[in-house]
């Protein structure tokens, strides 16, 4: 797979590494500190360019996680997704989830240096993307390293006079190297939690969740959220490691995942809930007014 060359960024003020591919989508594979990687591996890269199996930090776009079915209503009109086209990937209930860029290849790169990458896709060139997601636009990923800290910043810039809904997120698969999961600490903060039925689909009920810090055990998690205030911290620790997850600006809705399968946790920041597609509840990028979001990750110890 020599194609997919990787791009390594180094924090010039640490022994902090996060490596890229942007031919895979610009999926995050690696964020270590002298070695020590904090990014959970799963199947690793290959299973997620074959046959998308998530791993690191991938993007989801431009729905995070799960749809209710496979079409969802626009200005009146109706777009259909079909399993397998376009980019298309269903879970194992037939329904579309993580969008439509998984292991995507054609990000355009158009800076790099030790610390800084930006990567974008041009959506109004793709008739394939245009497809699954008419509203054309200019997807910009920007990430940069230092102060052992990972910033992410997502601007989607609209390049046609239709607003562009913005339903995306990222998964950070993240581990703590070298404690068992069970003395795993998740700290969270104040935020309200959607509960969702079989299929991971909220249910339209709310509860409020307080700010709390939990040692994992054998919990497994799939939960979704909303009201997540700018700035709001998530933090997984173990022992004299952790790993702060910082949500700056417009992710508003949340996904916690940590299944008993393995030695991972997924804080996954959201622009919307999960089915926001269809349900109408997100935000947009107005014409003439590209909208950013921002979230880091910073390796504290």
């Amino acid at each position: 797979m020599a194609e997919y060359q990787p791009v390594i960024l180094r924090d010039p003020s640490s022994s902090v590494t996060a490596t890229y591919v942007p031919a895979a989508g610009m999926i995050c594979t690696s964020l270590s500190d002298d070695g020590v990687e904090y990014l959970g591996q799963r199947r690793g890269v290959e299973a997620y360019i074959t046959s998308g199996k998530t791993m690191g930090i991938p993007i989801l776009y431009p729905w995070a996680n799960r749809l209710s079915a496979n079409k969802y209503p626009i200005d009146g009109a109706v777009v259909t997704l079909t399993p397998g086209v376009g980019g298309v990937r269903t879970d194992e209930h037939g329904v579309p989830i993580h969008g439509v860029l998984g292991a995507y290849r054609e990000w355009v790169v158009v800076e790099h240096s030790d610390k800084r990458l930006v990567a974008t896709v041009d959506w109004a060139g793709s008739p394939r993307l245009l497809a699954t997601f008419p509203f054309p636009h200019v997807l910009t990923m920007a990430v940069t390293l230092g102060d052992r800290t990972l910033t992410v910043e997502t601007t989607v810039a609209p390049s046609a006079a239709a607003s562009v809904p913005l339903c995306y997120g990222y998964h950070p698969y993240l581990q703590i190297p070298d404690v068992p999961r069970a003395r795993w600490q998740l700290q969270t903060p104040a935020m309200r939690h959607l509960p969702v039925d079989s299929w991971g689909i909220p249910t339209g009920a709310t509860e409020a969740w307080s700010a709390r810090s939990e040692t994992l055990g054998d919990t497994e998690l799939d939960h979704g959220f909303d009201q997540v205030d700018d700035g709001s911290l998530f933090v997984l620790s173990g022992g004299d490691r952790s790993v702060e997850v910082s949500f700056g600006q417009g992710y508003s809705a949340a996904q916690l995942f940590a299944p008993s399968s393995d030695d991972l946790v997924a804080v996954e920041p959201m622009a919307a809930p999960t089915d926001a597609l269809r349900r109408g509840h997100y935000r947009v990028a107005a014409p003439n007014e590209p909208a950013t979001s921002r979230f880091s990750i910073r390796i504290a110890g």
